[in-house]
């Protein structure tokens, strides 16, 4: 070789050294520094828990659990470095050996049959890098890998690789896949299965074993062969574990149990955490739910809601359709938009029910439709509709506040209003059709308010409780007005009704709106002894290291006296043993509660409790229709409503409400509320706030008259 060769080539070899220091150079300036792994989080699955511990459900971007080294069974680790590299903890982050191994035996196979890349490799690609096949990833793998391992102790790569990789079927790490495809812990695999495990992540869809058992079983037999070669189990125990049947547990992550309540936590909680906490920070929330209450709950109210689609569902399409013509002629159309035929596809019915435990406000069952895949809105507490009935314990309650009692006399009789310009006023002495009409006559249509009773009858003077417990509008109505609707307002304010109400005469039939959640928690003031505790779903959250990050506890306000509280439970117990909800009086328990059904039977509501357990019940159509001419929750809703609260209280011992000092009894004539005589008729133990029980006795001589009479209304 001459001089000028040489030197050609010389300067040619000094090039090429600089240019490959210049890439290799920039090549690790672009490396992601390996420090990130000391603070390393890998996306974790966040559990949500009953007030039991049973997992209600799991979110997760990707599912995962995380778990030390020392918890791992001791034959998944070496069936992992028997299979995938059993020199981990002799090579220095990359094994030429191992590699070329590994391409003669995939070139005999004729695929790939092991791998080539050591765990550190691995781990390398899978937190750092993209699964590209270029040489310039490769060469980068092999740079990170070597880095990976000046860092950290081999203990602590395999720590993170067993936590990291991917096993398919959405499981990622070693206890997710024990979990997804076993059903167990970790920590309980026996040699068959780990074996099983160790050989899924090199090609987790075609080695697994709900979609290709032969193939599964055939990669488990590889991985426990190269475990006897490597003297990690003895033949034997080779034999014996490949003789193990394949016993696949697939377990479903995503609950279907509770969906709403699901829902309403993550509504709760996104803004306050974010997405990528709540999804992968591998959060364990504790909530307020009973598992056990919610499904027998669901099943309950799915098979009621469809049972009242075959009986009532094509009545309620004719009576739309009826409406909708209405409409059309009111609006002045054309006869030829009134041909509308009734859909042969029947609406299905709506409800939601919520069950608080009225001590603690802590909620154990909600439902907020029959079918979160197709409706994710929450009637439970979304949703605001008119209460009916349901309210007007807000107006006995401000009566007994004004010093009237459950004997106090109302009459139950026609009754007409007339706006003067500023507030409606009771036109006095207008009694009776007639005399409504006289009074009426010379007054504008829409200055003239004459309220019904639902069943359209009128039974003259009453009581209180007698009002109540048959849900008589025109009782109602005349307290409200005798007592100011801001009074009322301001009393189911205080006892947790958040909606606006409209302090108006028409409150007294419940016309202003509410969710039903609200109107749950304030009768739940009354079962609760006057204490309104705000209902609550979340108990505790811990985060992925222990760390507690927000614990609840009831929230707890007075509200109503424990005298006023009494004497409401005392009335309300009526609506149950005789009254609207009679159907509720097979429960071997107090229970007190109260019916409603708003205007035209658009919404059916029963909010009932026991000093345990109050329970909230609702039924309607989303578009607001009618549900159907007559219908009551009496006959409707109670029924399930009641069913459900039997299992729920199965198991919970009877008590009734506490007697507080400052009341007492007195036997009264159940028709004038003056204290009874022995030739009363009817006589009822009256509970009265002391010092406002009647002082005198009954004066009638009393006619029979046949409560049976009175239809019951909401």
């Amino acid at each position: 070789m001459n001089r000028r060769s040489f030197y050609f080539l010389f300067f040619l070899t000094c090039l090429v050294i600089a240019a490959g220091g210049i890439a290799t150079r920039k090549l690790v300036e672009s490396l992601p520094a390996v420090s990130t792994l000391e603070d390393y989080l890998p996306h974790l699955t966040t559990r949500v828990y009953d007030y039991k511990g049973n997992v209600l459900s799991e979110l997760f971007t990707e599912r995962r659990t995380w778990i030390p080294l020392n918890e791992i069974p001791t034959d998944l680790q070496n069936a992992f470095l028997s299979i995938e590299d059993d020199q981990f903890y002799s090579h220095w982050g990359i094994s030429p050996t191992g590699m070329a191994r590994a391409t003669i035996k995939n070139f005999l196979a004729g695929r790939a049959v092991q791998g080539g890349s050591t765990i550190t490799q691995q781990l390398s690609k899978l937190i750092f890098l993209t699964q590209e096949k270029t040489l310039a990833r490769k060469f980068r793998e092999l740079l990170l890998s070597l880095q990976i391992e000046r860092r950290f102790s081999k203990e602590e790569i395999f720590q993170m690789y067993l936590n990291q990789v991917y096993f398919g079927h959405g499981a990622y790490g070693v206890a997710a896949a024990a979990k997804t495809f076993f059903g167990k812990r970790v920590q309980d695999l026996n040699l068959s299965e780990c074996a099983l495990l160790a050989g899924l992540p090199r090609l987790p869809q075609y080695y697994s074993p709900f979609n290709h058992k032969e193939r599964a079983l055939g990669r488990r037999a590889t991985v426990l062969a190269r475990m006897a070669e490597l003297e990690h189990i003895s033949p034997a125990e080779k034999d014996l574990a490949n003789r193990v049947p394949l016993q696949m547990k697939r377990t479903p992550y995503s609950s279907a149990t509770a969906p709403y309540f699901i829902e309403y936590l993550r509504q709760i909680l996104e803004p306050k955490y974010g997405s990528d906490l709540l999804y992968r920070g591998g959060l364990s929330i504790h909530t307020t739910l009973d598992l056990k209450m919610q499904e027998s709950a669901e099943k309950i109210f799915s098979e009621s809601l469809e049972q009242f689609d075959k009986e009532y569902g094509a009545t309620a399409e004719l009576l739309r359709v009826k409406e909708k013509i209405a409409e059309l002629k009111k609006s002045g159309a054309a006869p030829s938009a009134f041909n509308i035929k009734p859909s042969t596809t029947i609406p299905e019915v709506q409800g939601a029910l919520i069950a608080i435990e009225p001590r603690t406000g802590a909620i154990r069952a909600l439902i907020g439709g029959r079918d979160f895949s197709e409706s994710q809105f929450n009637r439970a507490i979304q949703s605001k509709r008119q209460p009916g009935s349901t309210f007007k314990p807000f107006v006995w309650l401000a009566a007994l506040d004004s010093g009237l009692t459950a004997a106090s006399i109302v009459p139950d009789v026609p009754t007409a209003f007339k706006n003067d310009g500023q507030n409606w006023r009771l036109i006095e002495g207008a009694t009776d059709a007639f005399s409504i009409r006289q009074a009426t006559a010379d007054v504008p249509e829409d200055k003239v308010w004459v309220p019904k009773n639902y069943d359209g009858k009128y039974f003259g003077p009453m009581t209180l409780r007698k009002g109540l417990s048959f849900s008589r509008n025109i009782v109602s109505i005349r307290l409200i007005d005798r007592l100011g609707a801001p009074k009322v307002a301001e009393w189911a304010q205080k006892c947790g009704i958040k909606s606006p109400l409209d302090a108006i005469h028409s409150l007294a039939l419940g016309t202003s709106v509410t969710t039903l959640i609200e109107l749950t928690s304030a009768l739940g003031t009354f079962a609760a002894e006057g204490i309104h505790t705000e209902p609550y779903a979340i108990a505790k959250i811990v985060d992925f290291d222990g760390k507690v990050l927000e614990e609840n506890f009831p929230q707890e306000k007075e509200t109503v006296s424990p005298q006023l509280s009494y004497l409401m439970n005392h009335l309300l117990r009526t609506v149950v043993t005789e009254g609207t909800a009679r159907s509720a009086n097979v429960i071997p328990k107090f229970v007190a509660g109260k019916t409603g059904t708003s205007q035209d039977q658009r919404d059916l509501w029963f909010v009932g409790y026991t000093p345990d357990l109050i329970c909230g019940a609702w039924m309607g159509y989303d578009d607001f229709s009618s549900l159907g001419k007559k219908m009551a929750a009496s006959g409707i809703l109670v029924p399930w409503w009641t069913e459900f609260m039997l299992a729920a209280t199965k198991d919970v011992p009877s008590k009734d409400p506490v007697v507080p000092e400052g009341i007492t009894f007195a036997k009264i004539d159940r028709q004038t509320g003056f204290l009874s005589l022995p030739t009363c008729p009817k006589v009822a133990l009256e509970a009265f706030i002391a010092g406002t029980e009647p002082k005198e006795f009954c004066p009638l001589d009393h006619a029979e008259r046949k409560e049976s009479e009175m239809e019951t209304e909401e």
